[in-house]
C-alpha cells in the first residue's frame, strides 16, 4: 500500500536537503524517552512524508550502527545508540581527523564561536586542565 501524501501531481516538490531527513529521524528519537517505531517516528516529524521513506531512513541509521532496534509488535522499534552531545561530539572530531592542518581548524573554529561559546569552551578547558596529572594525562 502506497501512501501518497508526499506525492504532489508527479512534480516534485518540498524535497528535503541531503541528511536533513537523517537529522529529523534522529532528532525525534533524542527526544523520545523510549524507543520509537517507524509510525511514532513518522507522527513526530513535520511535512507530508511517506511511512516507507521513515523505514528507508530508520534502516540506513541501523545500517551505520547509530541505532539498535527492539522487536515491538509486528515491526521494531528504534533508539539511537549515542546521546545528541555525544553523536555531535563524534562528527566534530571526525571533521577535525580529515583536515591536513589542525591548527588552521581549530584555529578558524574557535575565531567564529559566539562570546558565550568562548567563554564555555575556556571554562570547560579549564576544567580538562584541572583533571589531569602533571603528565598531561
Amino acid at each position: 500500500m502506497r501512501d501518497h501524501r508526499s506525492e504532489k501531481s508527479g512534480a516534485v516538490t518540498g524535497r528535503r536537503a541531503r541528511g536533513e531527513l537523517e537529522s529529523s529521524v534522529l532528532a525525534a528519537l533524542w527526544a523520545a524517552e523510549e524507543p520509537l517505531t517507524a509510525r511514532q517516528v513518522l507522527e513526530r516529524l513535520s511535512g507530508n512524508l511517506a511511512y516507507t521513506s521513515v523505514l528507508t531512513i530508520l534502516s540506513r541509521l541501523y545500517g551505520k550502527g547509530m541505532l539498535v532496534r527492539h522487536p515491538a509488535g509486528r515491526g521494531n522499534a528504534y533508539a539511537p545508540v549515542r546521546d545528541e552531545a555525544t553523536e555531535t561530539a563524534v562528527r566534530m572530531h571526525s571533521l577535525l581527523e580529515r583536515g591536513s592542518d589542525r591548527e588552521a581548524v581549530l584555529s578558524r573554529f574557535v575565531s567564529e564561536l559566539s562570546r558565550e561559546d568562548e567563554q564555555l569552551l575556556h571554562r570547560l578547558l579549564g576544567e580538562q586542565d584541572t583533571g589531569r596529572d602533571d603528565d598531561g594525562q
